[in-house]
């Protein structure tokens, strides 16, 4: 049985994710909010930003990779959407990059890395 490719940066598929959680948002204008009469007006500049949370669990060479992706002022991500069940590619950065050390190894440790893609 053949896993899916949940991500790839750049053309370089990414291993399997521990944790892969996908969330869209609409961004909203200013000029919304409560109106007197007490309804809400949405002004909607930009429907369905996505952003991704996910965590892996890498050898100290692909915690290399990903830190070297997290200074990337912008990265092509092919990602898989849940909503329409097929793989989307954007433009995203990294957000909230974290390392955890789970296991100290011969090989320099197990890494536990977690972070937030963002859309442009």
């Amino acid at each position: 049985m053949a896993f899916i490719q949940y991500l790839n940066f750049d053309g370089a598929d990414l291993p399997l994710p521990v944790s892969y959680e996908v969330e869209m948002e609409d961004k909203e204008a200013d000029s919304g909010g409560e109106t007197e009469a007490g309804t809400v007006q949405r002004d909607v500049v930009r429907a369905g930003v996505v952003s991704i949370a996910v965590s892996f669990s890498v050898t100290p060479a692909w915690l290399k990779r990903l830190t070297e992706f997290k200074q990337r002022e912008s990265i092509a991500v092919r990602y898989f959407d849940p909503e329409t069940v097929d793989v989307k590619e954007t433009q995203m950065y990294v957000d909230g990059f974290k390392v955890k050390l789970e296991k100290d190894t011969s090989y320099k440790g197990l890494w536990t890395v977690s972070f937030v893609l963002k859309e442009f």
